[in-house]
């Protein structure tokens, strides 16, 4: 079954001049309460809403990576007390459970509580959804759930990303992606006369069709610079909602010390006519919203791990892998070399690119798989760090050196190791 569109917003606001809320205080559950309490929730009454939050990752509150519980806890009463019927729902990354994630995170309790139900939208089989003026993509598969509830709120984290420059409620709608299609977002080829990255247009395409009916970005605990999951927590104790998605993020982004015309995605809707990000075009409440301002550690241009003998060779990789190795490299680099005695560089390789690796690489996730034989190759998509550690650490350190001392005279010297994007 192919379809085109959500089911019709139940939802009214100024499209031209959109209103965002915003509140602040050290109460999680009493600022999402705050902005809800702003928005007119009757039209709910007796409809079913979806929350989807990010819980894509093994983590837990106040980490920066997954959403609050008690913005979650917040939004199910708010919905409740509206006279709906509410569920929260997930697809993680790839390698993820989503059971075990909204456990983690602490989401699974507070739904419990409640008695809502909490959906694995992976476990049943995709809706495909049309995008008839599509540039980089034509069709998504899409978790059937989002299809089927009358309401979808987004409420994800406020958050950089090391490809997309930000991660908010327009991007959080990627997660309703069934399972592993969300890595295809990562592996489009270049479009011809564009260039803004592959992903960038993806994630417009996919907002065309794919958008929340209301959104809660929770900035308790964000996360900046190598966000989505290697950054570094930041405490900001202030969530924003708002209906329009596009101009909730705009004012997200302006919190968070940027332009939301610097990001890539949501410039591009704007510029198809998606939805407002000119801030002087939106209504924020209250007044002195400014105030709460709190500048991001941007990502960088381009990622780098300074640990000398380190080469990372990355050809199309997506985030996650990236982010697997990045913290592999800070929590255990210096055991590393300890399942390689005598040598004195290391190469990694992630992503499907690769024509050809090294002999003695360390082929990480599911794409290198074609070049296990080079070396140690650590299966999945991704592996979790310390899944890189064990692998490593059961290779017969012989069999290795005699792979690398076979290999490194025939290779230039590197410079510290360095990470370049993804191609995509």
């Amino acid at each position: 079954m192919s379809i085109r569109s959500l089911r019709p917003t139940p939802f009214s606001d100024d499209r031209s001049h959109p209103h965002v809320h915003v509140a602040t205080g050290e109460d999680p559950y009493s600022n999402t309460r705050e902005v809800l309490s702003q928005i007119d929730l009757a039209a709910v009454n007796g409809k079913r809403v979806l929350l989807k939050p990010n819980a894509g990752r093994i983590a837990t509150a106040n980490s920066g990576i997954t959403t609050h519980p008690q913005v979650v806890a917040a939004a199910l009463d708010a919905f409740l007390e509206a006279g709906a019927s509410v569920a929260v729902g997930e697809s993680p990354i790839t390698g993820v459970r989503t059971i075990e994630a909204l456990e983690a995170t602490g989401i699974a309790s507070v739904a419990r509580e409640r008695n809502c139900p909490l959906i694995d939208m992976d476990a049943r089989q995709p809706v495909h959804m049309i995008i008839e003026d599509g540039v980089a993509l034509q069709s998504l598969a899409v978790c059937p759930e989002v299809l089927e509830y009358d309401v979808v709120v987004s409420i994800p984290v406020m958050k950089t990303h090391m490809h997309t420059v930000v991660t908010l409620a327009v991007k959080n709608m990627k997660g309703c992606l069934w399972r592993r299609t969300k890595v295809d977002l990562h592996m489009l080829p270049p479009i011809e006369d564009m260039n803004d990255k592959p992903l960038n247009i993806a994630i417009a395409d996919m907002a065309s069709v794919l958008r929340p009916h209301l959104s809660i970005i929770d900035g308790t605990t964000g996360m900046e610079g190598l966000g989505p999951s290697a950054g570094q927590a930041k405490k900001l104790d202030l969530v924003v909602a708002g209906i329009e998605p596009f101009a909730v993020d705009a004012v997200a982004c302006t919190l968070m010390g940027l332009h939301a015309e610097d990001v890539p995605h949501l410039r591009i809707c704007a510029e198809r006519g998606y939805g407002v990000i000119d801030i002087a075009r939106i209504q924020v409440n209250p007044a002195r919203w400014h105030d709460f301002l709190s500048p991001f550690e941007r990502p960088p241009e381009y990622l780098s791990i300074q640990f000398p003998g380190i080469t990372i060779l990355d050809e199309m990789s997506c985030s996650a892998c990236q982010s697997t190795v990045l913290v592999f490299l800070k929590r255990f680099r210096k055991l590393i070399f300890d399942s390689f005695p005598g040598q004195e560089k290391v190469t990694i390789a992630i992503g499907k690119g690769h024509q050809s690796v090294p002999c003695g690489t360390i082929c990480i996730g599911n794409c290198t798989a074609q070049h296990k034989q080079q070396g140690v190759f650590v299966p999945g998509c991704p592996p979790v760090a310390t899944q890189i550690l064990e692998m490593i650490s059961e290779t017969e350190p012989e069999v290795n050196e005699t792979k690398l001392e076979a290999d490194v005279p025939k290779r230039p010297s590197h410079p510290p190791t360095a990470m370049k994007e993804a191609k995509s």
